[in-house]
C-alpha cells in the first residue's frame, strides 16, 4: 500500500469516529476541528494529508516545525500551523514567525514574550490557548487552574493576541472522562468572562471519542492517522 493510501484510510477512519462520537453526543460533526499532529514526520507527509483535505498541523518541536513550513512554502495554502508543544520564552519569536495558533501558553511570561514578537514581526494577530493543567502539578506543563482567569485576562488585554480558548492533556493515571468533565466545567467559567473564547483543545488518538463527549472543539490526532512515531532525533 502507498504511503498516500495508507493515509486516507486512516484519516477516513478517524474522521469516521468524529462523527460517530459527535453524533453519540447530539452535536454536529462540524464544530470538531481535527488537527493533525505531523511532529517527528516529514512535510512529504503533511502534503499528502493536505491533499487528502487536512488543513490544521500541529507540530511541538521550533526547529523542525520552522523547516518543516519552509520546505511546504506556498505549496499548501489556507494551512494552519499550531504550536502544540512545551514553550521556551526564548522561542516565542521564532514560534511567531510561522504558527497561526500558539495552543501551549501557560505563563505570564509567555504571553508578554509572544506579544513582543507578533508586534515586532506585523501582520495578524496570533491565536491563542491557555493550557490547563489537570493534576495541580505546577512542575510540569500546564497552568494551574487557578491561575487561568489572570492568564486569560492578560491575553484578551494584549494588542496583538486572540485568546481563543483552553487546551489540556489528562494527566497519565487519570480517568480521561473525568478530567475532560473538570477541563469542560473550567472552560465554562473562561467563556463566562471572555464569550469569544470558545476553542476547548482537547483529545488525542486514544481518547478524542470521550474528550467530544464532554465538549471539545478541536482534537489533536497524529498515531491514529500517520501510525507509530520515529524515533525522533536528540
Amino acid at each position: 500500500m502507498s504511503r498516500r493510501a495508507e493515509l486516507a484510510e486512516r484519516l477516513a477512519s478517524v474522521r469516521e469516529q468524529v462523527a460517530e462520537a459527535c453524533a453519540r453526543a447530539g452535536r454536529d460533526a462540524r464544530e470538531v476541528t481535527l488537527v493533525v499532529v505531523t511532529k517527528f514526520f516529514p512535510a512529504s507527509d503533511a502534503a499528502l494529508l493536505y491533499e487528502l483535505g487536512c488543513r490544521e498541523f500541529g507540530e511541538s518541536r521550533d526547529q523542525e516545525a520552522r523547516a518543516k513550513v519552509a520546505e511546504l512554502g506556498d505549496s499548501v495554502p489556507g494551512v494552519r500551523w499550531h504550536m502544540i508543544g512545551q514553550i521556551q520564552r526564548n522561542k516565542a519569536k521564532s514560534i511567531a514567525s510561522w504558527a497561526h495558533v500558539v495552543q501551549s501558553v501557560d505563563e505570564a511570561r509567555l504571553v508578554a514574550a509572544f506579544e513582543k514578537a507578533v508586534s515586532e514581526r506585523g501582520g495578524q494577530p496570533l491565536d491563542v490557548l491557555v493550557q490547563v493543567s489537570l493534576d495541580g502539578d505546577g512542575r510540569r506543563s500546564g497552568a494551574l487552574p487557578e491561575d487561568v482567569p489572570a492568564l486569560a485576562d492578560q491575553i484578551a488585554a494584549s494588542e496583538h493576541l486572540r485568546l481563543q480558548g483552553l487546551m489540556a492533556i489528562p494527566p497519565l493515571a487519570a480517568d480521561p472522562a473525568q478530567a475532560y468533565e473538570r477541563l469542560a466545567r473550567l472552560h465554562d467559567a473562561l467563556k463566562a468572562d471572555h464569550p469569544s473564547a470558545t476553542t476547548l483543545s482537547a483529545g488525542m488518538s486514544g481518547d478524542f471519542a470521550t474528550a467530544i463527549a464532554a465538549g471539545s472543539s478541536c482534537v489533536r490526532v497524529g498515531t491514529a492517522i500517520l501510525g507509530a512515531r520515529p524515533i525522533p532525533s536528540p
